[in-house]
């Protein structure tokens, strides 16, 4: 099995229960791998094959930037349907932090993974 992944992308977006946190935009952190056979791009060294990256993280960005959630949770999971969905991933594992959120600890947040995970 090969492995796409993009790490610490970071997306400012209003994310949290607090009324304070509804009123401020707070930047969150994505560490994503998903599941892809490189072999045949690798072959032709055609972009058009790929799993491009560059247009997974564009749409994060423009549905993150615009979503409002209360939970890291729901996020999470719109996030990796979105992946898994669009861009035709059987597998994705999905790290959500929100850096700064608990005093003493770099970030919080989930990690989950979806799909059937390839041998």
């Amino acid at each position: 099995m090969d492995i796409v992944f993009i790490e610490d992308l970071r997306i400012d977006t209003v994310i949290g229960i607090y009324d304070w946190e509804r009123r401020v935009r707070q930047a969150l952190s994505f560490d994503i791998e998903m599941a892809f056979d490189n072999t045949v791009p690798a072959a032709s060294d055609d972009i058009a094959l790929t799993l491009n990256y560059k247009d997974v993280s564009k749409r994060l960005i423009g549905y993150v930037g615009e979503s409002s959630f209360g939970l890291v949770e729901t996020l999470a999971e719109r996030c990796a349907a979105i992946i898994r969905e669009e861009f035709g991933v059987s597998w994705v594992r999905l790290k959500l932090s929100k850096p700064g959120a608990v005093r003493g600890a770099k970030a919080v947040g989930v990690r989950i993974e979806r799909g059937t995970r390839p041998d």
